[in-house]
């Protein structure tokens, strides 16, 4: 399992991302969104400090300028996206920021030269396939797509930034930077929209705690972890699952109708990240009992 170990944990990190999308929109409809995101990484932020204070004040300058410099990336992808989705439609949305998992790995062999095998490609392929089943054939304004565009691209750098600096850098004092510019960051624009305000009743703290706490400081520090052990392709390409985990959640949670076509893109997911990460086929090998006694 010490191989399969950090695409597993990955997995159930984008398991946790998924079921926020239930959580998250309910908290929306009572709450404002710059607001709930600066929010939200302030609570990431809190959590995890304690764990952090002394990674940092061994962190060297260019370990600093790098958890900020990610950061400001991940600050984007999150404002672009929430951008878009509003001119844009949600099914175009998540479509156009699966693509990440194709921006990725030519952003890597663009800034680092990271080679993808051929199998990697494979995998990539039937992830944008399965995201296409899932979500449809984009629509919706122009704009708005553009948005979502920009949105996929911050994300593939942000991937690719994590594949060099994570085996540089504690993974503790990344992540802390990382929450912290997004904190800030998100509370200069509820403050500019006059967005602030006390968070009030469950629903809306439910949610703030679980994205702070689990999607946020736990899920950012385990990918963290992850991407100092594997390329900056492969975490794009179990990111993806996140669209899956998020459709599932919204069936059981949500009542929400997924459909044939639906189900058929998430098996087409799966199957390709079995095909084109070893870890994770052989993970699912030992699951079904299938390398005997």
């Amino acid at each position: 399992m010490r191989g399969s170990a950090p695409i597993l944990l990955l997995i159930g990190v984008t398991a946790i991302w998924g079921l926020t999308f239930v959580q998250v929109q309910d908290a929306l409809a009572l709450y404002p969104l710059f607001a709930f995101l600066a929010v939200r990484f302030a609570i990431s932020m809190v959590v995890l400090a304690p764990f952090a204070i002394g990674p940092l004040r061994e962190l060297p300058r260019e370990g600093v300028l790098a958890g900020l410099g990610v950061g400001v990336l991940l600050a984007a992808a999150y404002g672009l996206q929430t951008a878009g989705l509003e001119l844009t439609t949600v099914t175009s949305t998540g479509f156009i920021t699966g693509l990440y998992v194709v921006f990725t790995p030519l952003i890597a062999f663009w800034l680092f030269g990271t080679r993808v095998p051929a199998i990697a490609w494979v995998g990539v392929g039937f992830a944008v396939f399965g995201l296409l089943l899932l979500n449809g054939v984009p629509g919706g304004s122009t704009v708005g797509n553009g948005l979502v565009v920009a949105n996929a691209v911050a994300q593939s750098f942000q991937i690719a930034s994590m594949e060099r600096f994570a085996p540089r850098y504690d993974a503790r004092a990344l992540t802390f930077l990382q929450m912290t510019t997004c904190f800030v960051g998100f509370l200069v624009i509820a403050l500019a929209l006059g967005e602030l305000e006390v968070p009030r009743g469950w629903t809306v703290w439910g949610a703030l705690l679980v994205t702070g706490i689990f999607a946020g400081a736990l899920g950012y520090l385990i990918a963290t972890w992850v991407q100092a052990r594997t390329t900056a392709a492969r975490a794009a390409l179990v990111f993806t699952l996140e669209a899956p985990f998020a459709a599932l959640f919204g069936v059981l949670l949500a009542n929400e109708v997924l459909g044939w076509l639906g189900w058929l893109g998430c098996a087409v997911m799966l199957a390709g990240i079995v095909l084109a990460e070893p870890a994770a086929s052989a993970a699912l090998r030992r699951l079904v009992g299938r390398d005997g006694a």
